[in-house]
């Protein structure tokens, strides 16, 4: 894990008066797997927001490979998110709704689309339109476009909600391939012991600070 991957300094972030992230500072190395408990309304989500680059910090700045969001790039370059559903094409398959994400910046081909579905369980040739899955279903195909250009950087925000023992399963090993791939994952895994299992480092949110390493006395 040479080299670091993400650099936060004195990240935080208020919104109409509330402070939601709290001068949050710490450095991931490259190719690991890093996990961030706490509560719901903890910090958890909008420390990931901040590190993709979907938030404008308030003070501090987030550093990923070596480029500070929001002066050097707008966005990590090569980056997965999964953060919610809600912005799939309900009319469209779960392939269609990839190739159009794929569309926008022509990394993942029909290859790579047809794998990732695969990966996560699903059946590149269904038929149905997003609007009929299930709320699992939706939660793989969510994990699938995350993972389908090979990104360096991974971000799963509770990416088990809604999975049953299979899909659960699925992210284990998707979570272990990505990095044995060389990828940098950061994922929220509050109360799910099996992923907590795989994190190289995990670290405790309360109230927008981030409290400290779990097993480093917490």
């Amino acid at each position: 894990m040479a080299g670091g991957a993400v650099r936060i300094l004195g990240a935080t972030k208020r919104i109409r008066g509330r402070t939601v992230l709290d001068d949050v500072t710490v450095e991931l190395p490259r190719g690991g797997v890093y996990g961030f408990s706490g509560a719901n309304g903890s910090g958890k989500t909008m420390l990931f927001r901040a590190v993709s680059g979907l938030i404008h910090l308030t003070s501090g700045y987030v550093e990923v490979f070596g480029q500070r969001l929001g002066r050097d790039v707008d966005f990590p370059p090569s980056m997965g998110l999964a953060f919610d559903s809600t912005g799939f094409w309900g009319e469209c398959t779960g392939r269609q709704n990839l190739e159009l994400l794929a569309s926008i910046r022509r990394v993942a081909g029909a290859e790579e689309i047809e794998r990732a579905l695969l990966r996560v369980g699903l059946d590149p040739q269904d038929t149905r339109p997003f609007s009929a899955y299930s709320l699992g279903m939706g939660q793989r195909l969510l994990i699938a476009q995350a993972v389908m250009e090979s990104p360096d950087l991974l971000i799963l925000d509770e990416p088990t909600n809604t999975l049953d023992v299979d899909g659960i399963d699925l992210v284990l090993k998707l979570v272990c391939e990505e990095r044995a791939r060389g990828a940098t994952v950061l994922v929220s895994c509050h109360n799910m012991p099996e992923l907590e299992a795989l994190c190289d480092r995990r670290y405790l949110m309360a109230e927008g600070r981030l409290v400290g390493e779990v097993g480093d006395g917490i």
